[in-house]
Formats: structure tokens, sequence, C-alpha cells
């Protein structure tokens, strides 16, 4: 494991560092789970609102006119919680890589994840305290 204390200064990361780091790279996994889950969610909506227009078009003529409309409501929807699922997985990528445009990506979504509750409540919290914290700020600010 290298860790960002020995590859900027050449001496052993104290405590500290080691925690940061660890925290910054949990943070980062939870959100490309996140992310990665919304993405499936979106694209299921997506092939579950078709096939359910389908088979129902399939087994009533009237359902037909019903068919646009699923397709329609489905891809709109899938797309939507796409794009709230990608920025997730691009923070997560980023802090993996310790990107300083993603300790500003992740406060962002740190801070909006803090209205969906339960999951994203937690979240929320534990991304703005890694990310605000004193060690997190610092982590990113010896990267700049």
């Amino acid at each position: 494991m290298i860790f960002v204390g020995r590859v900027l200064n050449g001496s052993p990361p104290t405590i500290e560092e080691d925690l940061v780091d660890i925290h910054v790279k949990v943070l980062a996994w939870l959100y490309i789970i996140f992310g990665a889950l919304g993405t499936l969610t979106g694209l299921g909506l997506m092939a579950v609102l078709s096939f359910i227009g389908i088979a129902g078009a399939a087994s009533d003529p009237d359902a037909w006119l019903a068919l646009p409309i699923l397709g329609i409501t489905g891809a709109a929807l899938g797309v939507f919680i796409l794009i709230l699922s990608l920025p997730g997985i691009i923070a997560g990528v980023g802090l993996l890589k310790y990107r300083p445009w993603a300790r500003i990506l992740t406060i962002v979504l740190s801070a909006l994840n803090l209205m969906n509750i339960p999951f994203g409540t937690i979240l929320g919290i534990y991304g703005l305290w890694v990310m605000l914290s004193d060690d997190g700020s610092r982590l990113f600010a010896q990267l700049n």
C-alpha cells in the first residue's frame, strides 16, 4: 500500500496521515458503489418499463396507446437516475487518485446527499467529515 505521506516527502507517514488516507479510500469506494447501484437502477428502470409496455401491448390492443408513454417515461427516469449517479462514480475514481477537484466534487455531492435519507445522509455526513477535516484538507492541499 502506498501512502501519500511517503510519496510526498520521503518520511514515514504519521498515524493521522494513515487514517485520513484510509478514510479517503473508503469514501471513494462508497461513492463508486453507490454510483454503480444508481446506474444499475437507472438501466433496470428503463428495461422494466419497456418490458411492461411491450407485454401489456401484446395482451391488449388498446395498450398500444400506453407503449410510447411508458417508453418515454422509462427512458426519461432512467437517464435522470444515470445523470445523478455518474458524478458519484467520477468523484470516487478521482478520490482514489487524490485529485484536488475530486475533493470539491465530493463535498458538493456529500452536501446534496444529506437530503437522501437514510443512506445518503450517512454517506453525506461521512463525506463532509472526511473532506472538511483538517487532515483531509491538508492531504489535498499538499497535492496541489
